[in-house]
């Protein structure tokens, strides 16, 4: 019968496997924040840079089903 096999005392409790899934989770949560992030800004940029063009309207008040602009901005 063999002797069990030591171990050096710093690597008794040393489990790698939490720590690589615990990194993994770490990094998929930067990707999604960064994603939505990102999202995000480009939609804050597309709706201050984009601007209707004017079309023509009804000027006056709206009446047997018709719609007018609520407020004009032409």
């Amino acid at each position: 019968m063999t002797a069990p096999a030591h171990h050096p005392a710093h690597l008794h409790d040393v489990d790698t496997r939490p720590r690589g899934t615990r990194r993994m989770v770490v990094i998929a949560a930067v990707v999604i924040v960064t994603v939505l992030f990102a999202a995000n800004a480009h939609l804050v940029y597309v709706a201050f840079s984009s601007q209707p063009d004017c079309i023509t309207h009804l000027q006056d008040a709206g009446e047997n089903g018709t719609y007018r602009a609520a407020k004009s901005a032409c």
